[in-house]
């Protein structure tokens, strides 16, 4: 495993900073450690529809999981000004304060050399801050549909998913490579059972 020391500045998104040092490094880890302090902190509470979001001063006390080109699968626990604490799986929009500093542990390509797994057969193309990306996000995490997500925040990578889907709006959700729509298609086809096969 080779240490990798991450420092960030204020105003940084601490979970995307995060998925974009997997995808730099092209390889998977486990964060060891952190020390700092968020403006903004957005973390999901179990059995909670949407992410609790809270402002303030707020002190980071642990940041665990694990970082891959894939996705991160981050738990985040921290104190607020009266130190009451709180956490919850980390979101995107928890933005850095003064700074923060992090120990990632990047496991060399070829350390575990084990069988590749086989392609996810769902994609989802989503855009940042999107309410409507993070649910579907929520919904293929809580059910256990393992998915390639692709972030479309540019205008080029718009154009490029509304080219393969024929639609616009984000995002969109692609099974066995064939467009189904967006989180309303998603939500539809688990009611009806029909994203069971997946998991």
């Amino acid at each position: 495993m080779q240490p990798l020391s991450l420092h960030l500045g204020p105003g940084s998104d601490l979970r995307a900073s995060l998925e974009q040092v997997a995808i730099e490094a092209n390889a998977s880890g486990f964060v060891l450690g952190v020390v700092g302090d968020l403006s903004q902190a957005a973390f999901q509470c179990p059995g909670l529809a949407e992410p609790t979001v809270l402002r303030g001063h707020l002190e980071i006390i642990t940041l665990q999981g694990t970082v891959a080109p894939q996705g991160v699968h981050l738990h985040l626990s921290l104190s607020d000004g009266e130190c009451q604490v709180w956490g919850g799986h980390l979101e995107h929009g928890s933005l850095v304060l003064k700074g923060a500093d992090l120990l990632v542990g990047v496991l060399a390509s070829g350390a575990a050399p084990e069988p590749a797994p086989a392609a996810p057969r769902v994609e989802i193309a989503v855009r940042s801050g999107c309410p409507y990306s993070a649910r579907a996000l929520r919904m293929l995490r809580t059910l256990g549909i393992a998915h390639v997500v692709q972030r479309a925040d540019g205008e080029a990578e718009r154009q490029a998913i509304a080219g393969r889907s024929g639609r616009g709006s984000l995002p969109q959700v692609f099974i066995d490579g064939q467009a189904i729509g967006g989180y309303d298609a998603l939500a539809e086809l688990h009611g009806r059972g029909a994203l069971d096969h997946l998991r």
